[in-house]
């Protein structure tokens, strides 16, 4: 193959490719959108702001069933899990099935992607905090 017509081809490739380790881990943007949208009206970002839901201010790196000053259900508190990427992405698919017994109502998310996004802006909120 000629050069002209490699480099083009290339281009296009890096263009089209897998983008960056951040694209493949979710956009925190998107994932911003997603819980204003889905999550904002049971959960709060802030830090002590329970209201419906626990704050989900510091979720990444914290034990379930943790966030001071929330009730959580019995099964939440003795799930024993620690939100990272993969725990998270199973409770957002199927909250029931992550943790049986939970008083999440929320259906779960099918869409990997918005999964991935979500989880990508929690990521951003406090991570570690209590």
């Amino acid at each position: 193959m000629k050069t002209s017509v490699v480099r083009p081809m290339l281009v296009l490739v890096a263009a089209l490719g897998v983008g960056s380790a951040a694209d493949a881990a979710g956009s925190a943007a998107a994932g911003g959108a997603q819980f204003r949208a889905r999550c904002g009206i049971c959960h709060k970002a802030a830090p002590e702001a329970n209201s419906i839901g626990p704050t989900l201010y510091g979720v990444f790196g914290r034990k379930a069933g943790t966030a001071p000053g929330y009730h959580y259900s019995d099964a939440m508190v003795s799930a024993g899990t620690v939100w990272d990427e993969a725990s998270l992405d199973a409770f957002l698919k199927s909250p029931n099935a992550a943790v049986p017994g939970t008083k999440m109502s929320f259906a779960g998310m099918a869409d990997a992607g918005q999964r991935a996004d979500l989880v990508a802006f929690l990521r951003t909120l406090g991570e570690g905090q209590p």
